[in-house]
């Protein structure tokens, strides 16, 4: 039997294919990832520290309704060219920026099927590597992240 040795965490799967139950009414249209808290989406909270934490590449897991998701992390040339030619530089290069902060990855989960199912949705993106799994309606600030300090653990114990 081969030894498992830790390997720095490069890729983080977000399993955002659910119905979000819990904030009904106001997830029937809008994905609760999408949900703000003070000035971005929850989902954007979780790619902070999923590239903060060392991430390079980010694998997305969605489901039906969940198209926003996608077109949030996609460029918007559009719209950073109308703030620039309004002189809001600073506005456009945080919109501009979204879309580079990782690499970004989409399975669909045809069904609502489990935080389990939606990871085997990831299975070919992982590819036998450590991963994390971040779930963006938990937001958690902390320093060192916490996929950081999960990873130390991980390499403390192998």
């Amino acid at each position: 039997m081969s030894e498992v040795r830790y390997k720095p965490v490069k890729k983080a799967v977000f399993p955002v294919a659910g119905l979000g139950t819990r904030f009904l009414p106001a997830t029937k249209d809008v994905p609760k990832e999408m949900m703000t808290l003070i000035d971005r989406p929850l989902i954007h909270h979780g790619v902070d520290e999923a590239v903060a934490s060392g991430c390079t590449q980010i694998m997305f897991v969605t489901g039906q309704g969940k198209e926003s998701i996608r077109r949030y992390f996609e460029p918007s040339e559009e719209l950073v060219a109308a703030l620039r030619e309004r002189g809001k530089e600073d506005l456009a290069e945080k919109v501009d920026g979204i879309h580079k902060l990782a690499e970004f990855h989409y399975a669909y989960q045809q069904k609502p099927l489990g935080l389990g199912h939606a990871v085997l949705c990831a299975e070919e993106f992982c590819k036998g590597e450590f991963f994390g799994l971040i779930l963006p309606d938990d937001v958690m600030a902390a320093k060192p992240t916490v996929l950081r300090q999960l990873e130390a653990v991980a390499e403390k114990y192998d």
